[in-house]
């Protein structure tokens, strides 16, 4: 199909002057953006080596995008790796990519060079990419992979993907018809880069020839701020964010289109959206890191299905099986399989070359999430398999549970974890931000679930742990509870 910089040449000529991209620092236009991407790919060509991966361990900024979009172009694979990991979180990712250099700040430089010895730092890249010619030879194949992310197994441990071009240039498509985003559009990225959801809210951005509104951090307080100063249309979010408007007690009356991905709204966050952002139109998405969008729903339809995830995206078929592999009727729950062209490569082997498919010989593909759809073919999920809690033999979805515990007032945020537990093998917990007393919660609880997936063990902690892309670390909080337990 071809390459996600490919349109960047077109766009410098048609609008050179329109800002490409704003961030607290600087302003560069697609003119000069297009200049700074093929300065980047001229320089990673030159190195004539055999390993073509680069790590990116940035913070947000332009060096970040223009050395991603750079890689992509250059027919290169970039991997996004996060500023907050520890040593050994890094040290564990680096050696499943294997990049042939990691370009970072000179703080992270001087702190992990003795550990991590192909560690760049950012002013000699730059300075190195500023004596190449801004012109651009051709070097990309069709359909190259380009892409490396992360995502963490049942023992919390990262696996590695790899995914093409053309799975991202798909996905823009959705933009197009599904969310109906074009060049016009002005559109503010308050997350971190290296979580996919906000890195491919900004390529697929400058793809289009939109302007990307870059934030250093998300901060609820700029968030505010930067969307009452700017024309931004468009905001991409997850769930957090949300949360962090609503303690801040911010409201915002211009008319603004929010996009979120990660942890499934609870019907509480959905209501009170609406009164911080009373003029919005929010699309939210099914998916998964493997998967990419699965479907999607906008509060146009979400107020009469608020349990729903929607329907399938753009390009996008979704099955529900039974055990038998036997296509579900509607109301019947079984694992939810997809197939579009939005999907990765496959994950990477531990010797860092070999990537095997997930997807079967015609094409499905499944992350283990478990649904049905109603007779108005809109998807609902009901569990995922890897958060399945086996309780003397019966299997128990905690989101089921969840559902039900953050209805109530006092609740803030609930994550539900299985515990060991020498008789029943694993015994449901629920892990609480916020006040509430145990007997009051199961009261409550009795009201919509049966016994057996009431809470057995009550747990209330000022924060839970996240990961990057704003959903609940549920492996480290095990850790974290079972340690506790284990202490008391």
């Amino acid at each position: 199909m071809g390459n996600i910089t490919e349109s960047y040449e077109n766009l410098a000529e048609i609008f050179p002057n329109k800002i490409a991209i704003h961030t607290n620092h600087q302003q560069i236009n697609y003119q000069k953006w297009s200049e700074l991407v093929n300065q980047t790919a001229n320089w990673l060509h030159s190195l004539h080596s055999e390993n073509k991966t680069i790590g990116i361990l940035l913070p947000n900024g332009i060096p970040f995008l223009q050395l991603f979009a750079g890689a992509s172009k250059a027919g290169w694979i970039a991997v996004p790796y996060d500023v907050k990991w520890t040593k050994i979180e890094l040290e564990k990712r680096v050696k499943l990519s294997n990049p042939l250099m990691i370009v970072t700040t000179r703080e992270i430089y001087y702190q992990f060079k003795q550990k991590i010895p192909n560690l760049m730092n950012l002013e000699d890249a730059l300075l190195e990419i500023s004596r190449f010619e801004w012109n651009i030879n051709r070097y990309t194949q069709e359909n190259l992979p380009f892409y490396i992310g992360f995502t963490s197994g049942t023992t919390g441990n990262p696996k590695a993907f790899v995914r093409s071009q053309d799975s991202w240039i798909a996905s823009i498509d959705c933009n197009r018809f599904d969310l109906e985003i074009n060049e016009s559009d002005h559109i503010l990225i308050p997350g971190a880069l290296m979580h996919s959801h906000f890195l491919y809210g900004a390529i697929s951005t400058l793809y289009l020839g939109g302007t990307v509104y870059l934030l250093d951090k998300f901060s609820p307080i700029e968030g505010q701020s930067w969307i009452e100063s700017y024309p931004i249309t468009t905001m991409y979010v997850v769930p957090t964010m949300i949360e962090a408007f609503l303690k801040q007690g911010i409201q915002i009356n211009k008319s603004i289109k929010i996009l979120s991905s990660g942890a499934k709204w609870s019907e509480r966050l959905k209501l009170e959206i609406y009164h911080i952002f009373p003029k919005i139109i929010m699309y939210e998405f099914y998916g998964a890191s493997e998967l990419s969008f699965i479907t999607v729903i906008s509060n146009r339809d979400g107020m009469n299905k608020a349990a729903t995830v929607g329907k399938p995206c753009y390009g996008v078929r979704v099955q529900i099986r039974l055990q038998d592999q036997i296509l579900a009727k509607p109301n019947e729950i079984g694992t939810i399989y997809v197939r579009s062209g939005l999907i990765i490569n496959g994950y990477i082997d531990h010797d860092g070359r070999t990537v095997h498919s997930i997807q079967d010989k015609e094409g499905w593909a499944t992350v283990h999430d478990r649904g049905y759809f109603d007779e108005d073919g809109y998807l609902y999920i009901t569990g995922r398999e890897q958060n399945m809690i086996l309780y003397g033999g019966i299997n128990i979805f905690p989101e089921e549970i969840e559902g039900v515990i953050s209805l109530h007032p006092d609740v803030e945020e609930v994550a539900v974890i299985g515990l060991t537990d020498l008789y029943w093998g694993q015994v449901v917990a629920a892990v609480i931000k916020g006040e509430g007393c145990p007997l009051e919660l199961k009261r409550f609880c009795k009201k919509y679930l049966s016994t057996y997936k009431i809470p057995r063990k009550w747990y209330f902690l000022s924060e839970l742990p996240y990961t990057t892309s704003g959903k609940i670390a549920r492996a480290e909080l095990i850790k974290q509870i079972e340690s506790k337990v284990t202490s008391d």
